[in-house]
């Protein structure tokens, strides 16, 4: 686990040289096909050195929540241990880490008949009004929430209009976690945050200039898109659909894209405070990577097993 640009990947890659493990990507971006530049996917060549999974699994018009996560990765752990190897999950989307492991809210499923009301009453109103809407039937969930805040507005209001209570009142009943597996929670934090913000900084430049803008353009061609989607409202994108709808120039766009990464970074920080005491690494160390496996070996010795063995 760890914030954007933290190196989880190349740490993760050397894991897979030296153990048996597949990777199953937890981040709610790279879910989604043709989304390859803003968020940082692996290269070919890095999915051809180790097994990766959940990644390029839908289309960026449909939805994917923390439920299908816990579902899928619950069901990849299980296969993948079933080969004989070990699963690895790597990414920055700390709600999945904590939906796999602590178990999510008993919820109703997402609706589209519902989803789509909600949406002709957003064109109609905007979503400041039905954030109104939601302070008055749910006032504990809308202090949570930011009037401009679509996708959690739209949850909120929906699973009222499904459940008839509102989601602040379902959100205690919790369906328990898989109780089969050790978790060893690794999270790579930096020392320096002014040192992470240099790497953002360089990595979103380095987006820019691998396409994001063009990679979005095609992608607004391809797919009936609009900047409502969850998949649009990813870092990185939706700086650049506001910059091709003419709202601000190029430099601005560098801005707020580094800006949006940064915030995103903190709020990943933000969750790794809260989660169960994982194991610390300093993403900036030199020989990071070896560290890890180091300790990946320690955790081995002492358990007094070994990878590949088939036990999860």
């Amino acid at each position: 686990m760890g914030p954007t640009a933290g190196g989880k990947t190349a740490v993760a890659l050397e894991i897979a040289a030296r153990f048996p493990v597949e990777i199953v990507s937890v981040d709610s971006a790279q879910v989604y096909r043709g989304m390859d530049v803003g968020t940082a996917k692996p290269t070919a060549a890095e999915r051809a050195a180790a097994p990766h999974h959940l990644i390029d699994i839908i289309d960026p018009t449909q939805s994917y929540s923390a439920a299908q996560f816990r579902s899928d990765a619950t069901r990849l752990m299980r296969e993948i241990a079933g080969r004989g190897r070990v699963p690895l999950l790597v990414g920055g989307t700390m709600l999945y880490f904590k939906a796999l492991r602590e178990g999510l809210s008993n919820l109703p499923q997402a609706d589209a008949a519902v989803r789509a009301a909600i949406e002709v009453e957003a064109r109609e109103k905007g979503w400041p009004a039905l954030h109104a809407e939601l302070a008055r039937i749910d006032p504990a969930t809308a202090a949570r929430i930011k009037p401009g805040d679509a996708q959690r507005i739209q949850r909120a209001l929906e699973v009222f209009r499904i459940a008839g209570r509102p989601l602040s009142a379902l959100q205690g009943a919790r369906v328990a976690a898989p109780a089969q597996y050790c978790f060893v929670p690794l999270a790579l934090v930096p020392s320096d945050r002014a040192v992470l913000h240099r790497r953002i900084e360089l990595r979103f430049e380095a987006m820019l200039a691998a396409g994001l803008v063009e990679e979005l353009a095609a992608l607004r061609g391809k797919y009936a898109l609009n900047p409502n989607l969850p998949s649009m409202r990813c870092v990185g994108y939706r700086q650049a659909w506001e910059y091709l709808e003419g709202a601000y120039d190029r430099a601005t766009l560098r801005d707020r894209g580094i800006y949006a990464t940064r915030q995103l970074a903190k709020r990943q920080l933000t969750w790794l405070r809260a989660m169960e005491e994982p194991e610390i690494f300093d993403c900036l160390a030199p020989g990071l990577g070896m560290q890890v496996i180091d300790h990946l070996a320690r955790q081995i010795s002492t358990a007094g097993g070994g990878f590949g063995n088939g036990t999860p």
